[in-house]
């Protein structure tokens, strides 16, 4: 089934430009050195399903005119990933529902923490959050059905923070790796396109750097892979010219076609 992969947003933390900075890539006019925070579309059998929601989704919403929502995956809880979250309440406005919402049952407690107060029984019209409908990962890696997509999902590690990558047919969806057991290559085994993060040339204690990047690639032996969360230390040219043909840079707003389960 033909299925549509679009990058929302593929910068770093910090988004590109970062403020104050005057570098080559943060001055650009080129609108693939424009990076707002990580986040991703899939839309599939009629659904619109959102991984991620950073401090740039409403952004990425009146770019993209996301006006419904069926669903959301959550890869991990740091702030370039989640501090978007309550700008899905327009959602459960406008289709009077909840939203159904996958991830782990680590982030599950972690989300209870941070931001309790979605959690609370509120009297109506006294406040509004934003209200989802949990679909629970038990397990560090499986098979998941949300929302009638067949998802692969595995975990690894951003420094102690375990992250889900996530498997949608034959593309998947990897970002904000460093740490991770060989195991990960049998669940990307037959991929044909992986959405990978790569943060900047040099090493960096928590990411993927190029190289390494370029390394995981070859390993999962795929035809075509997107580079997302992707710093301003690089230049989408002077990358395009640096990486293997079968490796570039993605840009928000790129759209990827895939075929889903």
């Amino acid at each position: 089934m033909k299925a549509l992969f679009t990058l929302l947003g593929t910068g770093s933390s910090m988004g590109v430009p970062v403020i104050g900075c005057k570098c080559n890539t943060c001055k650009s006019k080129d609108p693939k050195n424009k990076r707002l925070r990580t986040s991703a579309l899939i839309q599939a059998k009629g659904k619109n399903i959102l991984i991620d929601v950073g401090p740039d989704y409403r952004l990425q919403a009146l770019n993209s005119q996301i006006d419904h929502l069926d669903g959301l995956i959550l890869t991990h809880l740091h702030f370039d990933h989640i501090a978007g979250i309550d700008e899905l309440r327009i959602y459960n406005i406008k289709q009077k529902a909840q939203i159904p919402c996958l991830l782990s049952k680590d982030n599950l407690s972690e989300l209870n923490n941070r931001y309790n107060y979605i959690f609370s029984s509120i009297k109506p019209k006294e406040s509004f959050s934003v209200k989802f409908d949990y679909h629970v990962l038990e397990k560090d890696s499986g098979l998941a059905n949300f929302l009638g997509l067949k998802i692969i999902y595995f975990s690894y590690f951003q420094g102690t923070a375990k992250v889900n990558g996530f498997r949608f047919g034959n593309l998947a969806y990897v970002t904000d790796i460093k740490k991770f057991d060989s195991t990960i290559f049998d669940y990307l085994n037959g991929v044909d396109t992986l959405i990978l993060s790569a943060l900047r040339f040099e090493s960096s204690p928590i990411h993927f750097n190029l190289d390494e990047a370029i390394e995981f690639a070859n390993k999962v032996n795929v035809k075509q892979t997107f580079l997302t969360h992707i710093a301003h230390e690089v230049e989408y040219t002077t990358a395009k010219n640096y990486l293997p043909k079968n490796i570039a840079c993605g840009y928000d707003g790129q759209k990827i076609y895939f075929e889903a389960d």
